[in-house]
């Protein structure tokens, strides 16, 4: 009888030291780090500030999940296609897609935005600055909330 009321007391003690160790998920990390339904303007091409001729015409773009599909602009002309997303892997893949062709003073640096988009394969969330990248190597482009 002492051998099991032995064993039950220390199966409920493990028992309860388990149930103290266990976190619940932490929401809101998993919420900032949701990257879809939000304008993401972009602040660094290649880790270089962006120098636009026209300040207005900031690059940006937004993810929609109910199509999987980007839109956005280059600074002058739209920009849309088809994207994949993997968050728990923060693993993102831009289709080539479909842009208008106006032409424009600043199309440096809507051919680095663009460029930067189809090259990415993860990304990274820190706050409210997104970040784009390829493999390991240095950061493709750094974005922020619009």
């Amino acid at each position: 009888m002492k051998k099991t009321m032995l064993f039950c007391y220390s199966f409920l003690t493990l028992l309860f030291l388990a149930s103290c160790m266990s976190k619940p998920a932490n929401s809101n990390a998993a919420a900032s780090a949701d990257i879809t339904g939000k304008t993401w303007k972009l602040t660094e091409i290649n880790g270089q500030p962006i120098q636009l001729k026209n300040p207005g015409t900031n690059p940006y773009f937004k993810l929609n999940t109910a199509d999987m599909r980007y839109t956005g602009n280059g600074g002058c002309n739209g920009v849309s296609g088809t994207f994949e997303l993997k968050p728990s892997a923060m693993r993102i893949k831009f289709n080539q897609g479909m842009s208008t062709m106006i032409a424009c003073d600043d199309l440096e640096t809507e051919k680095a935005f663009v460029n930067a988009l189809l090259m990415a394969d993860n990304y990274s969330v820190n706050g409210n600055t997104l970040t784009l990248n390829k493999a390991r190597m240095a950061p493709l482009a750094k974005f922020v909330i619009r």
